[in-house]
């Protein structure tokens, strides 16, 4: 029996679904490779002090941001209490970067160890945090543009030929769910 409509279509992949694991996949081998590298030219007691250092270092850094981040937040909590208008810097204190950094200096590897030192490094930190407040600021704009009603539309139920399927929530117990003030109206509901 056919309904005339179309079959139902698998939804289609997204690229980042694609290219996310092939990217950690080829970061992994990169990172291998670098390391058999460096352990054929220096030793592999270097190459393991090398990897020792970094997470040793990416542990003093992460703690240092994280006590630098609990202070700015205690601070601003004392601010709001004391009933002082809230401190203005943007981007001053990139205490999620640094973070950032320290695990990836604590990520065993030569390519995360340096992309890890490229963190600490205060003006790479500044112009990355730039670039992402202005990526965030641009998908805000979007988000507001767009609004949230196209998300709701695409969330209802659609039956294959396309209509919305009306239905009313039931209890268990078989009575109709309690009616709220900010429901629209209602059909009548047919036996």
């Amino acid at each position: 029996m056919t309904t005339g409509a179309p079959p139902p279509t698998v939804p289609k992949r997204s690229r980042a679904r694609t290219l996310v694991p092939l990217g950690v996949v080829a970061w992994l081998v990169l990172e291998i490779w670098l390391l058999n590298v460096v352990a054929g030219a220096a030793g592999g007691f270097t190459v393991f002090l090398l990897l020792l250092a970094g997470v040793v270092l990416g542990a003093v850094v992460t703690k240092r941001a994280g006590r630098r981040a609990f202070q700015n937040l205690t601070e601003t909590l004392r601010r709001q209490q004391a009933g002082e208008t809230p401190d203005q810097r943007r981007g001053s204190s990139g205490n999620g970067f640094l973070m950032l950094g320290g695990l990836l200096l604590m990520l065993p590897g030569m390519v995360s160890d340096v992309a890890g030192l490229l963190l600490l490094v205060p003006p790479v930190r500044s112009f990355l945090g730039r670039r992402a407040e202005r990526s965030l600021e641009r998908r805000i704009s979007a988000a507001r543009a767009g609004g949230l009603g196209d998300a709701f539309q695409q969330a209802r139920i659609h039956r294959p030929d396309g209509k919305v399927v009306q239905g009313e929530v039931i209890r268990q117990d078989g009575a109709p769910a309690p009616r709220r003030d900010d429901d629209g109206p209602r059909p009548p509901l047919t036996p």
